[in-house]
């Protein structure tokens, strides 16, 4: 079975490796500032949907790691 990736040139997935990792720091970085307002707002006002919102972020955090490990399984198949 063929990789969604396959169809790429190797300095396609290369830019696409870098622009990934590069989303992966940012989004990391955004639902751990997400999570520490959501428990100085929990302290401060009690629970609220503040209090939920970096739980919703996770899974797309998690999608996008997967990503990532699919492209470097697929350049590393190549080389």
């Amino acid at each position: 079975m063929s990789s969604q990736f396959s169809s790429y040139s190797t300095k396609e997935i290369q830019h696409k490796i870098k622009k990934q990792q590069t989303f992966v720091i940012v989004k990391i970085a955004v639902v751990l500032l997400m999570l520490i307002l959501a428990i100085l707002a929990t302290l401060e006002d009690g629970i609220s949907a503040l209090t939920f919102l970096p739980l919703f972020f996770l899974p797309m955090l998690f999608v996008m790691i997967n990503e990532l490990k699919k492209l470097k399984k697929e350049l590393a198949a190549r080389t």
